[in-house]
């Protein structure tokens, strides 16, 4: 066990499992020099979700990847520029590496009294300061949103009226050949036309409430994606299949999951010419979780995870934003649908995004059919 391999290794040894195992926060002691861990708390494995025995051996590297900022905040210590170093950050893990999450945490580096050895805690980032910054970010995305939508119903009418100005116009015509610019304007009217049904589309149509199962409709998507792109690209299943059914809007949440795991396909073009182009569908059950100051015993936990080059910096702030894309010919339409399906069943779409590892992450509450609107 990893909690017997430091047995020698410095005289504080004793001082771990005694004082450190019953610290409520997750604490890890690792080497100064490369990081390997020497112990590692109960805290600790639960909130990796991993046991001593699989991180015998490992690194803080193998965890969370070559961190600058966590380099950086153990150099400080051991340089002796702070007896202890504090910062918010993401720690974040390495494609195909043991622990495959994202934690937003406030981690903390502390030297002991042996110098070769270093101790970190983490805990994660206060949750209601969280719930309260994607209640920001949601209500700048609904303003923009309805902003869009207004700007749709005033454009709807008179491109109308361009439309058939220029149907008129072609007949008038004496010459063939000036025909063509009508059609340029009739083509391009019927474009934007579309462009505005879209973001007028979520609320036209209704709600149509049943109860399905989820993984039936995640098979539906993984079909449809891998019929389009048939060679090079792996959609992994990772579910939990003692979910129950939930209760929504089946094509609606098809459609924002299709979204999203159609974006990530597309994103995947390089790591599919190479086929090497992965993306993952994880179902888990959350316990007591707070959406938008609602709190709820179960929520359905659903992840779209790819292997791409991540999400541009420049826009990821903004990516749930109407028409903002980051592919080249892309209407930035598809995320903005998807976040209004999820809202529209009292859940949120949250991404987390670096080069390597993209992570969707959709929480929908688990709801009684008599609640049901």
């Amino acid at each position: 066990m990893l909690r017997n391999s430091f047995k020698g290794a410095a005289s504080a040894a004793p001082f771990f499992p005694t004082l450190l195992d019953q610290m409520p926060n997750a604490i890890v002691v690792f080497e100064a020099e490369g990081y390997q861990l020497i112990y590692v708390n109960p805290a600790a494995e639960a909130a990796l979700d991993l046991s001593r025995k699989s991180l015998e051996g490992q690194s803080v590297h193998d965890l969370f990847g070559d961190n600058n900022a966590l380099n950086s905040m153990v150099e400080e210590v051991k340089l002796g520029h702070a007896a202890a170093q504090r910062q918010e950050m993401v720690l974040h893990s390495l494609p195909g590496s043991i622990h495959q999450d994202s934690i937003p945490a406030h981690v903390v580096i502390a030297p002991l009294e042996d110098p070769s050895l270093m101790m970190m805690e983490w805990f994660p980032i206060d949750q209601q300061l969280r719930s309260e910054r994607d209640e920001r970010v949601t209500q700048q995305v609904e303003a923009n949103k309805q902003l869009m939508r207004n700007l749709a119903h005033e454009i709807k009418n008179p491109l109308g009226g361009i439309r058939g100005a220029a149907q008129l116009l072609e007949f008038e015509l004496p010459e063939k050949g000036l025909r063509e610019y009508t059609q340029v304007i009739i083509k391009e009217s019927d474009r934007l036309q579309t462009l505005v049904d879209r973001l007028l589309a979520p609320h036209r149509k209704a709600h149509v409430m049943e109860s399905f199962n989820l993984h039936e409709a995640l098979e539906r998507v993984r079909s449809l994606v891998l019929a389009e792109f048939p060679k090079g690209l792996r959609i992994i299943r990772n579910y939990d299949t003692s979910l129950p059914d939930i209760l929504g809007d089946r094509e609606q949440l098809i459609q924002a999951v299709l979204n999203i795991v159609h974006n990530a396909a597309q994103a995947l073009t390089e790591e599919i010419l190479l086929g090497a182009a992965q993306i993952e569908l994880k179902t888990r059950i959350a316990r007591s979780v707070t959406i938008s100051k609602q709190r709820y015993k179960l929520a359905l936990d659903l992840h779209v995870i790819d292997n791409g080059p991540g999400i541009p910096e420049d826009i990821s702030e903004r990516i749930f934003f109407p028409l903002v894309s980051g592919r080249e010919g892309g209407s930035g339409l598809g995320l903005t649908l998807a976040q209004t399906f999820v809202q529209q069943h009292q859940g949120f779409i949250a991404c987390d995004s670096r080069p390597g590892r993209t992570d969707f992450h959709i929480q929908i509450p688990y709801r009684r059919q008599e609640t049901s609107s």
